[in-house]
């Protein structure tokens, strides 16, 4: 395992309005932890923590604390335990460490990359799926594995790797469930046929055949009515003449 030196300082600002002015000048406000217990706030370079990130071993990198003003210890072995990182801009807005003995067995998380093409995918078009992209170890903090490599180019399809199958080094123990699937090959996704109804096949909907029936009997009567002769209108009585 890859080990790094980064400078620290003893953060006296503490609260989130002292913490976002440290932000905006390019330090990066920290807490590293002893026992889950004992906790000092430190500050360091934003492209100091930068340099840290970006070795082979990512986040599992560990990390020989130079802490500039702690009276206790210059030197401090510790690993990065939790990243913050502001959710619009993706930057890293605070860091939580731990400090540990390299005695010590430590339980970490490391990412499972595949390595070539499966069969199944290039000669029968089917889909990797990879629902697994990290697993749960313990060991020494020196013998912290980069990455576990999978081996996928004989993969057909229908064929699967467990976690029970990944190969790590003697000295480490995989702590994931045993039978959790790490990447399987699959099928290729069928395409649903639309089958066309014929125009001819549709019926109208009853409501509107009912519709037009009540229409039809009404312009029925009408036309019957019409036809029948009017009564005619009886004359008017004649009035007697007053003698």
């Amino acid at each position: 395992m890859e080990k790094v030196i980064l400078n620290a300082e003893i953060r006296e600002e503490t609260g989130k309005s002292k913490a976002k002015k440290l932000r905006q000048v390019d330090i990066v406000p920290a807490v590293i932890y002893k026992d889950g217990k004992e906790s000092i706030n430190l500050k360091f370079k934003d492209r100091d923590l930068y340099n840290v990130l970006h070795t082979a071993a990512g986040e599992n990198v560990l990390v020989t604390l130079k802490i500039k003003g702690d009276k206790k210890a210059k030197e401090k072995t510790c690993i990065i335990k939790e990243i913050q990182r502001d959710p619009v801009k993706e930057n890293i807005i605070h860091v939580d460490l731990n400090e540990i003995s390299l005695t010590e067995e430590i339980k970490v998380k490391i990412p499972v990359h595949t390595h070539g093409e499966p069969e199944g995918v290039v000669k029968d078009e089917g889909v990797l799926d990879h629902p697994l992209w990290e697993v749960e170890v313990e060991c020494l903090p020196t013998g912290i594995p980069e990455k576990i490599e999978v081996e996928v180019a004989h993969m057909k399809i229908g064929d699967t790797i467990y976690v029970k199958d990944l190969k790590v080094p003697p000295k480490v123990k995989i702590l994931t469930d045993p039978e959790l699937t790490v990447v399987s090959v699959v099928p290729p996704a069928k395409e649903e046929v639309v089958e066309e109804v014929p125009a001819e096949g549709i019926e109208e909907p009853e409501v509107i055949a009912k519709g037009k029936k009540e229409e039809e009997v009404i312009e029925g009567e009408e036309e019957e009515k019409e036809k029948k002769p009017k009564k005619e209108e009886a004359p008017p009585k004649e009035e007697k003449k007053r003698e």
